[in-house]
């Protein structure tokens, strides 16, 4: 999966709730970082997450997709809230990638706990 699509994943996920909370916002900075983008990848990921043509891209091999719904997690609990937008972007990703569903309930279970996130 390109760099730039797991950024824009995330951008989406963390305007998904309304807001860009500065958790978010960070969390997007240090993503950006890790996966060796630039500021303008990050303004660009932004503005396409932010507009009428915004979507998730999704990868089809399994391993991809665990990483691509945990980096989803974390963003939705960057501000410490699970808001049912967020959720149902979540649950809407993992179904049309077909991720098995005692699979993701085991992550879930795993990265709440890990991150402390409290349900909306």
């Amino acid at each position: 999966m390109d760099k730039l699509d797991q950024l824009k994943n995330l951008a989406i996920m963390s305007a998904a709730d309304g807001s860009l909370s500065e958790h978010e916002i960070s969390l997007l900075v240090d993503r950006c970082s890790e996966l060796g983008l630039t500021e303008e990848h990050l303004e660009q990921a932004i503005a396409f997450a932010l507009s009428k043509n915004a979507s998730m891209a999704l990868p089809k091999d399994p391993d991809e997709q665990e990483k691509v719904l945990e980096d989803l997690i974390r963003m939705m609990a960057a501000d410490g809230q699970l808001a049912e937008s967020e959720k149902q972007l979540f649950a809407l990703s993992a179904a049309k990638m077909g991720f098995p569903i005692d699979r993701l309930n085991g992550m879930i279970d795993r990265l709440v706990r890990s991150i402390g996130a409290k349900p909306a």
